[in-house]
């Protein structure tokens, strides 16, 4: 609205409201013996008029305006029609320094990153929805990642990533240097190319791997909503990246950082759910305190899902109901968890140090269930997942109680013959007979939960930290090459790094040379143990490479190179990623 029009409605205002209000002057004292006349306006009256103008400026420009009329406290609305979709997003969860400030303090934060960028940067960083770029990261040109829609089904949108020429090059030369065991190759890819997707994610295992965690995250943030095909290779880094990402962001305690994180993922392919999410959703919302939202996505998903049959679900949920103040439902959920999984009760006190009751600890129907070697093992997978995971929740003063109530209660009833227990014994093991899902498998190699490794005869295979257990119907764009035969021997290595991810990894096992022709199976994982000589080395040979990697990223500060195709014209920039 131009100046003008707001002098002639301010004075034509002021001349109304001297008008009105010549009955309610008042004289003032005022210094030098002048006498001011004192006016009660409203200040606000101003913004009234100022509507006014936008809807006469909106009828000559053939606008509709729509005024603001508040809603009669009789009308009822329909519930369901306004319901929010239940893996909805709010943006401003997803940023993990909004926790950070509701947990220790704005000022704490806002300190804390002054320190960090006191070295100086390059200049203002454009921020992003799920991730803080750093100060000293290297700008972001074309990165040769473009997004495209592929169709709608069922009103549901379906899209793709497409990788440019250039970038199928960069990530051909990647492959070889995985199947190269040097290292040392990919670190030059990143000098060169610091935003490649696979690299920052195999190097982000790398930092992991030597303890240092913070590089790890920070690698994993610089990759960072609609349906994508994890079929497609070029679609399977995101969602690595995003589970990497929220796990990093967990282990900060941004609890509700992660679960929104959580539900993105999920959102992307609800019906595959190729990382198996659901298997650690439910573990955020209790640590976020999310319990409706945990009991409204159970009561949503369950008859769909069947989510109930897996043993987070069963103990989170009752936890939730508890928490919410719901015991006789908190109860009832409960027990149903402990008769139909009565293996995680002991495993799960023993993990929270808890003295284990005489009558608890020697009744068959939990000691029994607490030997592995009578349950099935996908069974045992999914427990032990769940215990490793979530037993800081039981640590609550507040559960244990409940939990010992409950736990005496079921035993009553399995004394009194409830023939529920027998019931649940015959769904037990009919249902986890079978072998482990690929998800499921690929979610346990993901999480990296120490005491717990997936039981597939595929996980024996080649398994690679940018694109673990890829699915047996993958569409793919890359083929592997093939790894020459060069001898390793135990006295490298950085050499035996990257033949591995398994926990059943031994140095002491490996052939001095290789065969010719031989084709080695993939990476296995660092010994856990530090006693021989060999792992000793290994992880000093691993940190010092993690030091120097620390410095070269630290420092470089590259001319971006275009690494999208020389022929893609201006206007395809639009579509591509930073």
């Amino acid at each position: 609205m131009s100046s003008r029009v707001l002098r002639k409605l301010q004075g034509d205002k002021d001349k109304e409201l001297v008008d009105e209000v010549s009955d309610t002057e008042t004289d003032t004292p005022v210094t030098g013996g002048a006498r001011r006349k004192q006016l009660n306006i409203n200040r606000y009256d101003l913004i009234d008029e100022v509507e006014r103008s936008v809807r006469e400026v909106n009828r000559l420009l053939g606008e509709n305006y729509v005024p603001k009329v508040s809603t009669p406290t009789n009308v009822k609305h329909d519930k369901t029609s306004h319901r929010k979709n239940i893996l909805s997003v709010q943006h401003k969860h997803l940023n993990p320094n909004n926790e950070l400030k509701r947990i220790f303090g704005s000022k704490i934060i806002q300190s804390e990153h002054k320190r960090k960028n006191r070295g100086g940067g390059r200049g203002h960083v454009k921020p992003t929805t799920m991730a803080n770029c750093k100060e000293n990261w290297p700008q972001v040109g074309k990165s040769g990642l473009s997004m495209n829609y592929i169709e709608n089904k069922n009103g549901i949108q379906y899209f793709t990533y497409e990788h440019s020429q250039s970038y199928r090059q960069i990530q051909n030369k990647f492959l070889e240097a995985v199947e190269s065991l040097n290292p040392d190759n990919i670190v030059a890819i990143i000098n060169d190319h610091p935003y490649h997707v696979d690299a920052l994610i195999q190097l982000s295992d790398l930092c992991k791997l030597s303890e240092d965690l913070a590089m790890a995250a920070e690698l994993v943030e610089r990759r960072c909503t609609c349906r994508l095909d994890y079929r497609k290779q070029e679609n399977r880094a995101l969602y690595i990246t995003l589970f990497k990402h929220l796990m990093f962001v967990g282990g900060k305690a941004c609890y509700r950082t992660s679960l929104e994180f959580c539900k993105l993922l999920l959102s992307l392919d609800p019906d595959g759910d190729p990382v198996a999410v659901k298997l650690a959703i439910d573990f955020y919302a209790i640590r976020a305190r999310e319990y409706q939202w945990l009991i409204d996505f159970v009561t949503e998903w369950d008859s769909s899902k069947n989510l109930l049959q897996l043993p987070n679900f069963a103990f989170s949920l009752a936890a939730a109901y508890f928490y919410n103040g719901d015991s006789a439902k908190a109860d009832l959920l409960l027990q149903d968890a402990l008769l139909m999984f009565p293996g995680v009760l002991l495993s799960l006190l023993e993990k929270c140090s808890v003295q284990i009751d005489n009558r608890v600890a020697y009744h068959t129907f939990f000691s029994n269930a607490d030997d592995q070697k009578k349950q099935p093992p996908a069974l045992n997978q999914l427990i032990l997942l769940y215990i490793n995971r979530s037993y800081h929740i039981w640590k609550d003063s507040d559960l244990l109680p409940w939990l010992e109530k409950n736990v005496h209660e079921v035993l009553d009833r399995v004394e009194k013959n409830d023939p529920v227990v027998k019931d649940y014994e015959t769904k037990r093991i009919k249902r986890y007979l079978g072998p482990l899902p690929q998800s499921i498998a690929r979610h346990i190699l993901l999480s990296d939960i120490k005491g717990v490794s997936p039981l597939t005869d595929e996980s024996s295979g080649p398994v690679l930290s940018f694109d673990p257990l890829p699915p047996k119907d993958s569409i793919n764009l890359y083929t592997r090459p093939r790894r020459p035969a060069l001898p390793i021997s135990n006295s490298n290595p950085l050499g035996i790094f990257f033949r591995s991810i398994l926990p059943n990894f031994n140095p002491n096992n490996i052939p001095p040379i290789l065969e010719p022709g031989r084709e080695e199976e993939g990476a296995r994982a660092l010994p856990e143990g530090g006693d021989n000589n060999e792992g000793g080395d290994l992880r000093r040979s691993v940190a010092s490479l993690v030091d120097a990697m620390r410095d070269l990223l630290n420092n470089i500060r590259p001319e971006v190179p275009n690494d999208a195709d020389a022929e893609e014209n201006d206007d395809s920039a639009d579509d591509d990623l930073t």
